[in-house]
């Protein structure tokens, strides 16, 4: 039997356990192969290229490739107020992203200030502590069985802790 070349099947069977890489259509794996591999990566080893105290403090948004009309650009959010320290760590970073992929991979970082989003979340587990209070403790008094009425409240005790 010989093999058909111009088929929509892989070139080559392959026995047991195929990567992922290897299941995905040819034109997904030019887009990973792009830019999906660089993102995740640097996704991944933000740490070791920033160091501890900028990991802390900024993470990479995306990652957009050059072409014809510009240079490729890391886009990294930081907290509000570290802007300075990131602007001074620039050269570096983008050093050692270029050394860890082999090649010149970024020739530009932007920075996008947020605040900080703890305190955003703390104003809401409040007003939702209070929602279950006030909506619910009514009809949990109503309850007639008394077992009930004790489970449904340690019930509340626990979500109120998380």
């Amino acid at each position: 039997m010989q093999f058909k070349k111009y088929t929509k099947q892989r070139n080559r069977s392959i026995q047991g356990l195929r990567s992922f890489k290897d299941t995905l259509p040819k034109n997904i794996k030019k887009v990973i192969n792009k830019k999906g591999h660089i993102y995740s990566e640097t996704l991944s080893n933000w740490k070791y290229i920033v160091g501890e105290s900028l990991f802390k403090v900024c993470y990479p948004r995306s990652f957009k490739n050059s072409n014809k009309f510009g240079a490729s650009t890391l886009l990294v959010m930081v907290k509000r107020g570290h802007e300075i320290d990131l602007e001074y760590s620039k050269k570096q970073i983008i050093d050692k992203m270029n050394i860890f992929f082999g090649y010149s991979v970024v020739e530009k970082l932007k920075f996008v200030s947020f605040n900080d989003e703890i305190k955003i979340l703390s104003k809401r587990s409040e007003k939702e502590e209070n929602v279950t209070n006030n909506k619910y403790q009514k009809k949990i008094d109503n309850v007639k069985n008394e077992k009930i009425k004790k489970s449904l409240h340690e019930l509340v005790k626990v979500f109120r802790e998380k």
